[in-house]
């Protein structure tokens, strides 16, 4: 989470103000209203106001995946942090919760942090239950960060903050987001000491009481902060092994300007972890994936996460403000590492299990070769579809023409806007996404251009598929070796689809398919 006064100038600037009483904010569930033009139907958003990242993500023994977040549940803008919540049973449709977690006073905001299920009753505050929930987050206070706990008895729902708070005290004003998990016999947080770009590794038996035990230190691009570093223990594709995995969110100073999370696979011996190089590796090639969070409690040999959709350099200004909210959640990923050609260890990002969300087949063609394929989606009620398209009987990439592309256009023919993408498959196989042919969003730190290079995989295989959510899209790349999420706003929604291939090698076949997706919200 920011720090306070960078969120209080921008929002004396726009005029928003900062709601700081919270006996103020709602006690029960805040209703949204979910039919806005720009309103995302699959992507989580909240019910109103603003929200950034995601806190807290566990996977309780229901099988109910818990979601909180950082929430100003009375303005548009970061201020006031509270831990919204909602509950899902398959990470898509979402029940919206009361409010978790309220700061002790108002001066005081509940920054970023995480949640484990303490099913040992390590802590002791569990004497007669297994479902036990501790909460550990930055109390942001006007002299300095702390980290504090709160615990549930009611498996998430409602907190008591611990009396012996903080658990930890630094006495730095740059001192935040929590990241705990449990290793072998022990508990284990990663927490940045942000403009230090430092990752504190701390140890505990009980929750309560935190030992230092190493740092982690001016590794990968630095930016001007790391923000919530996440440990995780992450699957290896096509194997029984387990690597670990640090990812560090840094804001202001990403490549493409804003935020954005870098990742380091590596090993953790429950004290120290160690990289595996020294490569800084960027987990989203486009501009709006930050602050993601690996839920706890996931069964072993998967890695769930999710992720903020937007970017600090414009979040603040984005237009859903008209609608009465701000910003939204990725879609769910399930990751994992795989070693590809020449760029060595790779993070891998899919989309969660769709097919709670999937609809009607809009069209199919397993012989898209050298033509386009158009769908007219503008009788989908989300204004949502998803598609897939695989590439298979490639040559080798030297015999290739360099002008064979795959490409495919997001429009709406009355005002000519249109998202757009494709890929180059000869020569440096570039792949790039364009978003700036939408109009109804002006920002100097709004880029519009995003592209990734990638090489052919020997197979002579290529896939793509791609999500759009009336303002957000997501497309992952080779079954998400590469996936890139943005953010966009026409002034009207964009309703027709075209992709089309053209100047392919001889032997190559083209299949694509085309889904609506069903709102969660109705």
């Amino acid at each position: 989470m920011k720090a306070y006064r960078v969120a209080a100038m921008v929002a004396a600037l726009f005029g928003m103000g900062f709601a700081q009483d919270s006996t103020e904010v709602p006690t029960g569930v805040i209703s949204g209203d979910y039919t806005g033009v720009l309103r995302p139907q699959v992507h989580f958003s909240p019910p109103q106001f603003f929200m950034n990242d995601p806190n807290g993500c566990f996977l309780d023994a229901n099988g109910t995946w818990h979601l909180y977040y950082q929430y100003n549940p009375l303005g548009l803008v970061a201020g006031n942090q509270h831990w919204g919540h909602a509950t899902s049973k398959d990470l898509y449709h979402w029940e919206n919760q009361p409010i978790a977690i309220f700061p002790p006073d108002n001066t005081s905001q509940v920054f970023s942090g995480s949640a484990v299920v303490d099913v040992n009753n390590t802590s002791g505050f569990f004497p007669d239950q297994d479902n036990g929930v501790v909460a550990i987050y930055t109390l942001n206070t006007p002299t300095k960060q702390i980290q504090e706990i709160s615990y549930s008895v009611d498996g998430g729902y409602t907190f008591t903050a611990f009396e012996g708070n903080p658990v930890i005290d630094s006495n730095s004003t740059q001192f935040r987001d929590p990241k705990v998990i449990w290793f072998e016999d022990h508990w284990v947080m990663v927490v940045a000491f942000s403009q230090d770009f430092v990752v504190g590794i701390y140890t505990s038996p009980d929750l309560k009481t935190w030992t230092h035990a190493s740092n982690f230190s001016h590794h990968g691009l630095l930016g001007l902060q790391y923000e919530c570093p996440n440990l995780v223990e992450i699957p290896v594709n096509g194997t029984d092994e387990m690597m670990y995995l640090l990812t560090i969110s840094i804001n202001p100073g990403a490549p493409l300007g804003g935020s954005i999370t870098e990742y380091f696979p590596g090993f953790f011996n429950g004290t120290h972890f160690t990289p595996v190089d020294n490569a800084a590796r960027i987990a989203d090639f486009a501009k709006d994936n930050y602050a993601g969070q690996f839920f706890y409690g996931v069964p072993f040999g998967e890695a769930v996460s999710i992720a903020w959709a937007s970017n600090w350099q414009y979040t603040q200004v984005a237009p859903t403000a008209s609608e009465g909210w701000r910003s939204a959640m990725s879609l769910p990923r399930r990751n994992f590492l795989t070693n590809i050609t020449r760029l060595g260890w790779d993070l891998v990002s899919e989309p969660y299990n769709l097919s709670p969300i999937l609809g009607r087949q809009l069209a199919l063609n397993d012989s898209l070769l050298n033509t386009t394929l158009s769908v007219d989606y503008s009788d989908v009620e989300s204004n949502a579809i998803y598609f897939e398209a695989s590439v298979t009987g490639l040559p080798a990439v030297a015999s290739i023409p360099t002008t064979a592309f795959l490409n495919f256009t997001f429009s709406n023919l009355n005002t000519n806007e249109s998202l757009s993408g494709g890929y180059q498959f000869g020569a440096d196989n570039p792949f790039f996404l364009d978003r700036g042919k939408t109009r109804g969003f002006d920002n100097p730190y709004f880029t519009d251009k995003f592209s990734v290079s990638q090489i052919l995989d020997p197979s002579g295989t290529w896939s793509i598929s791609g999500l759009i959510d009336r303002s957000i899209f997501e497309v992952f790349l080779d079954r998400g070796t590469f996936s890139g999420t943005a953010t966009f706003f026409p002034t009207e929604p964009l309703s027709m689809f075209a992709i089309g291939t053209g100047d392919m090698p001889q032997g190559a076949k083209v299949a694509v398919a085309v889904y609506a997706v069903e709102s969660v919200w109705v």
